[in-house]
């Protein structure tokens, strides 16, 4: 019905007065809507209910009736030749009376006569079904008794008397199933004549009701309407004033439940909004303080200062050629540590990065430290948030080579896992973790806070996957492998991006 109707169209002042004290009650729309339809609905299904009831009463108890008519049906012209046929071979010695069939037609006449009584529901069905079922008990004592006569050797004729009161037994079954047919007939034209006028009956009724249930439905639905349209329009009246008025003024008691949950979900909402606003700039806060960390525990002072000193002694040692190499190697270890500012540079530099700084540290560490780098070239060209793997190698070197007595090799792969991934490795020999201090690093990475901490030895591999985590999503991030005194292997996930410009519009990206 159209809202704009039901404001525009003249409504009857008893109307219009029921119409307003139905929707001023103050209980919720779904309330209202509810139990109209539950009255409307109620109805209809009182009125259908009782003649589905009376009609499937009146198909089961017709459909037995018409099921033990087959049965009867079935039964008669059956008992009587075949028992008589049966036993007339084993008189005539044409079979062994053991090895007849008349038990089996027994029984089976037996099966049908009691599901018969079992499918009825009147009491003058079953005395006639079990006045069969009694005829059928003689027939089976005078069969008894001609296998007791045959086993104890009498004479046909003896056997040819007791095949005489078979027959007549059988034939008194016969036209008892007869009876009984004849009787069903009756029973069920008397049955369809009931619950026919029992059936036009309701149609009636229904015929006389059903206007009545229509108008209601109608009535119903005018109200239903109206009640709907009065606060709806008063919610469109207060949310015009958003705009120019305070949020909490919103919740009054004039309003129902719903507008008023609304209103105050709404400024709920309006909090959460707020509330993700501060956590956005703390996050952007944090990614800033992750990564003006990062680049200080990259240019560390220590391995500054250490690198600065081999420079020394190898010119002291007149190495000119090493001297030159490793000036080399640290200048562009800074250059891309620095990157001019950016936040993203291409995988190529990075390994590069990471390769410079473990020449450096294999000149200090010759006769512990070896490295190998093992790269896929279709990744080259690929994008990464740099200082990503240095951290990573320089764990690999303090808590796994140096503690280490014979040194060890670390290994850095880089590979894609698929086509949108790329899994970057370092892996050492060094000396491991044990389970314990390795489930302490687990639990450190998989942590949830956002908190960044630099410890003694770098940037540390927590700090590393929240990073990678801020910047690349939840499901990307770092994992380690370990056994104690066989070494340690750390993995980093990140997708494969081409576009240097694609990630959230950084610069760099």
């Amino acid at each position: 019905m159209d809202i704009n109707l039901v404001a525009s169209e003249p409504i009857p002042k008893y109307m219009e007065r029921f119409i307003d004290f139905f929707a001023g009650i103050k209980v919720s729309l779904r309330t209202k809507i509810m139990f109209s339809f539950f009255v409307v609905i109620s109805m209809l299904v009182a009125m259908n209910a009782v003649m589905i009831v009376q009609a499937l009463r009146f198909n089961r108890q017709y459909d037995a009736i018409i099921t033990n008519i087959t049965t009867a049906n079935s039964l008669n012209g059956y008992i009587k030749p075949a028992i008589d046929t049966e036993m007339w071979d084993v008189v005539a010695g044409k079979i062994e009376f053991d090895e007849g069939s008349q038990y089996a037609i027994i029984t089976q006449v037996n099966a049908q006569i009691e599901s018969m009584i079992a499918n009825t529901n009147s009491d003058k069905s079953k005395i006639k079904l079990e006045v069969i079922l009694r005829t059928m008990d003689t027939l089976t004592g005078y069969v008894d008794k001609m296998g007791e006569q045959i086993e104890q050797g009498s004479r046909v004729a003896e056997n040819e008397l007791v095949l005489e009161n078979i027959r007549g037994v059988s034939e008194v079954v016969e036209e008892s199933v007869q009876d009984y047919m004849l009787f069903e007939v009756k029973q069920a034209e008397q049955q369809y004549a009931e619950n026919t006028t029992r059936f036009n009956r309701w149609v009636l009724f229904n015929l006389i009701f059903l206007p009545f249930v229509i108008g209601f439905s109608f009535v119903a639905a005018w109200i239903i309407s109206a009640s709907i349209y009065i606060p709806i329009k008063k919610l469109h009246d207060i949310t015009t004033t958003i705009t120019k008025n305070d949020l909490q003024a919103l919740v009054t008691h004039e309003n129902v439940d719903e507008i008023t949950e609304l209103v105050m979900s709404f400024n709920i909402m309006i909090g959460k909004i707020r509330e993700l606003l501060d956590a956005k700039v703390k996050e952007q806060e944090d990614l800033k303080k992750a990564e003006l960390k990062a680049l200080q525990a990259q240019i560390n002072p220590h391995f500054l200062y250490n690198t600065l000193d081999t420079i020394v002694w190898m010119a002291e040692a007149q190495k000119t050629v090493q001297v030159i190499e490793i000036v080399r190697a640290l200048s562009s270890f800074f250059r891309i540590a620095l990157s001019k500012g950016k936040d993203w540079i291409p995988i190529r530099q990075e390994l590069e990065h990471v390769q410079s700084y473990l020449y450096i540290q294999k000149i200090r560490y010759r006769d512990i430290l070896d490295y190998r780098i093992e790269v896929d070239d279709d990744i080259l060209d690929g994008t990464i948030l740099k200082l990503t793997l240095q951290p990573l190698a320089e764990n690999a070197l303090y808590h796994g080579i140096k503690n280490k007595r014979d040194g060890g090799t670390i290994t850095l792969r880089a590979r894609r896992n698929g086509n949108d991934q790329v899994l970057l490795e370092v892996e050492d020999n060094g000396v491991g973790f044990t389970p314990y201090r390795l489930a302490q690093i687990q639990s450190a990475i998989n942590e949830e806070s956002d908190e960044i901490a630099v410890t003694e030895s770098g940037f540390g591999l927590e700090n590393v996957n929240k990073r990678i985590k801020l910047y690349y999503g939840k499901q990307y991030g770092v994992s380690i492998e370990s056994q104690y005194r066989s070494g340690s292997k750390i993995t980093v996930s990140i997708p494969f991006f081409h576009n240097t410009r694609g990630q959230n519009g950084r610069e760099g990206m």
